[in-house]
C-alpha cells in the first residue's frame, strides 16, 4: 500500500499537482499509518535517490520498495533530473513542519503550490471560524485569508478540481470577498454573491489573462479590459481558455459597496459600468444644490475629494482652486491602527496653499468624516494659512454604523457622527458650517444599481458579527466572549 502511495505522490509532485499530493497523504489515514512517518520515509527515499544520481550510479533501486512496483518506480526515478529531485526534497522538507492534525484525524499539508489573494479586514463570520476550530482546525493567524484557504483546501480533498472546491467553499462563506487563486495549471477568480467588492479581468496583446479589482490596474499591466466578474461568478483561466461558472450568481441580492465610488476606488476606474470619477462629480453637484455656501473658492481634499469639488464648483459657479497639497508618501490615515499614528500621519500628510486660501471664504470638500481626526487637522491648517471662513461639505452621508465588509470601522464609538449632531460636529472640527450628502442622493451616484450603504443607514445585507474586536481571535477558544459551542463542521 505504501509503495503505491509513494509512487503516486511522487508522480503528482513531479506534475505540479499539489492537491493530488494532499489526497495521497490523506489516504494514509484510511490505511492506519502515521502520516508523519510516511513523510519521513518519503523524504528519506528521495534524498537517497538524489545521492545516487549525484554519484552517477544506477542506484535507483533505493526507490524500489517492493518487487511488484519496483520497475515503475525505477523508471520514474530514472526520468527525473537531479535538479527536479532537489526541488522535491526542498518542498517535502517544508512539509515536515507544516502538518496540521485535527480531532478527526485528518491532515492538511500546505504544499505551497496553491496561492490565494484576498483583501483583508472583511470580517469573515466569527461563528464559522469557531466551528472550524471546534472541529479540529488550527489557525496560525487572525487572518480571514487563512480561513478561506483552509476551507478551499478541505473541500479540495472531496472534489475533483480546485474550481469545484472553491464553489463548495463559497457555500460556507458569508460577507465580502474577491478571490484570486493560482495553481500550477490554472488561474481562478471569484466574486462574492452580493458583489460587495469589485473584480474584473483583461487580456494582454500576447494573450495573458490579468485579474484585478479595478480596470485601471489592467491598463497599468498592459491588458485590455474584457469585463467585470459578476457577483457570485467563478472564472477559470487555463490552456483551454476562460470558463465561467455561475452556480452562485443570483443567490443573493446585489449589494455593491457604495464607498468604492465615494472613496476607495481610483477615479480613473469604471466599476460595473459606472465611472468612479463621474459618481464623485455628481456628488459634488448635489452638495451644491442641497448645501449651498456663500464663498470665494472651492477646494478639495486630495485625492478623493477633488472630483466632488469640481462638481460643486460647476454647479455653484464658485471658482475651483488648489488649496491643499498632499504628501505622496503617506497613505490613508483613517485606517491607521491607533489615534496617535493617525494624528502623526495627518500632520505630515497635507499642507495648505496660503496664496490660494488667505483672506478667502473657502468651501472645503472631502469624501467623508469618520473619527474627525483628519478633518479637524485640515480645518486648522486652513485657518493657520489665513482662510477667513471654512464651509465643509462631505460627498457622503454621515458615517453612523460600523462596516463589516472591508472598511476598517469596527465600532460606533469611533464615529463622530454617531455621537454628535451636524452642528456639534462642525463646532468640534472648527468649521463655520457643515453639510453632508443626503442619503436619498446615493442612487443618483451609481445609476440605480444595487448597492450597500449599511455604514450610513444600518441596513446590513448579512448577519452582523456579535464581536468585532480586532483581537477577538487572539484569545483561547474557551475564553472568547459570546462563544457558542458548535459541533463539527462536517
Amino acid at each position: 500500500v505504501d509503495t503505491q502511495i509513494f509512487y503516486e505522490a511522487t508522480r503528482a509532485l513531479a506534475g505540479g499537482d499539489a492537491m493530488a499530493c494532499l489526497q495521497c497523504v490523506d489516504e494514509i489515514f484510511s490505511k492506519g499509518r502515521d502520516p508523519s512517518q510516511f513523510l519521513t520515509d518519503w523524504i528519506s527515499h528521495l534524498r537517497d535517490a538524489l545521492v545516487t544520481k549525484a554519484l552517477g550510479t544506477a542506484g535507483v533501486e533505493l526507490l524500489e520498495i517492493s518487487p511488484d512496483r519496483g520497475k515503475s518506480l525505477a523508471e520514474q526515478a530514472q526520468s527525473l533530473r537531479a535538479d527536479q529531485l532537489t526541488y522535491f526534497i526542498t518542498q517535502l522538507s517544508k512539509l515536515e513542519s507544516q502538518i496540521k492534525y485535527s480531532s478527526q484525524k485528518r491532515v492538511l499539508i500546505e504544499v505551497g503550490l496553491l496561492q490565494l489573494c484576498h483583501p483583508e479586514d472583511d470580517h469573515t463570520d466569527e461563528a464559522l471560524r469557531s466551528r472550524l476550530e471546534l472541529s479540529g482546525a488550527i489557525f496560525h493567524t487572525t487572518s480571514d485569508t487563512e480561513i478561506i484557504a483552509y476551507i478551499i483546501t478541505r473541500e479540495r480533498l472531496r472534489t475533483p478540481s480546485i474550481e469545484e472546491a472553491l464553489s463548495a467553499a463559497m457555500d460556507s462563506l458569508e460577507g465580502a470577498y474577491s478571490l484570486v487563486l493560482m495553481s500550477a495549471q490554472k488561474l481562478i477568480c471569484a466574486r462574492d454573491p452580493h458583489g460587495f467588492r469589485p473584480l474584473c479581468y483583461g487580456r494582454t496583446p500576447d494573450g495573458v489573462y490579468v485579474v484585478a479589482s479595478e480596470d485601471c490596474a489592467l491598463r497599468a499591466a498592459g491588458a485590455v479590459f474584457e469585463r467585470d466578474v459578476e457577483p457570485g461568478e467563478i472564472l477559470v483561466f487555463s490552456e483551454k481558455g476562460v470558463i465561467s461558472r455561475r452556480e452562485h450568481c443570483g443567490e443573493k441580492p446585489v449589494k455593491r459597496c457604495i464607498f468604492e465610488y465615494i472613496y476607495f476606488a481610483r477615479p480613473d476606474s469604471v466599476i460595473d459600468g459606472v465611472s468612479v470619477q463621474g459618481a464623485r462629480v455628481r456628488a459634488g453637484e448635489i452638495l451644491a444644490q442641497q448645501h449651498p455656501a456663500d464663498a470665494d473658492l472651492v477646494i478639495g481634499v486630495p485625492d478623493s475629494g477633488l472630483d466632488a469639488a469640481v462638481g460643486f464648483s460647476r454647479a455653484s459657479g464658485i471658482p475651483y482652486g488648489i488649496g491643499l497639497i498632499k504628501n505622496k508618501y503617506i497613505g490613508r490615515t483613517f485606517i491607521s491602527p491607533g489615534q496617535s499614528a493617525r494624528t502623526d500621519q495627518v500632520q505630515i500628510k497635507l499642507n495648505a496653499v496660503g496664496e490660494s486660501v488667505c483672506g478667502r471664504r473657502v468651501v472645503l470638500i472631502d469624501d467623508s468624516i469618520v473619527r474627525g481626526t483628519t478633518s479637524s487637522r485640515i480645518v486648522r491648517l486652513l485657518r493657520e494659512a489665513g482662510a477667513r471662513e471654512i464651509h465643509m461639505r462631505i460627498s457622503a452621508p454621515p458615517f453612523l454604523h460600523p462596516c463589516y465588509y472591508g472598511t476598517d470601522i469596527d465600532s460606533e464609538e469611533h464615529l463622530i457622527a454617531s455621537k454628535h449632531s451636524v452642528e456639534e460636529t462642525a463646532r468640534l472640527l472648527g468649521a463655520d458650517s457643515l453639510g453632508y450628502l443626503p442619503l436619498s442622493a446615493l442612487p443618483a451616484l451609481v445609476g440605480g444599481i444595487g448597492y450597500c450603504s449599511a455604514c450610513f443607514d444600518g441596513d446590513y445585507p448579512t448577519a452582523v458579527p456579535s464581536d468585532t474586536r480586532k483581537d477577538r481571535f487572539e484569545q483561547k477558544l474557551s475564553e472568547r466572549k459570546n462563544e457558542v459551542q458548535y459541533g463539527a463542521c462536517d
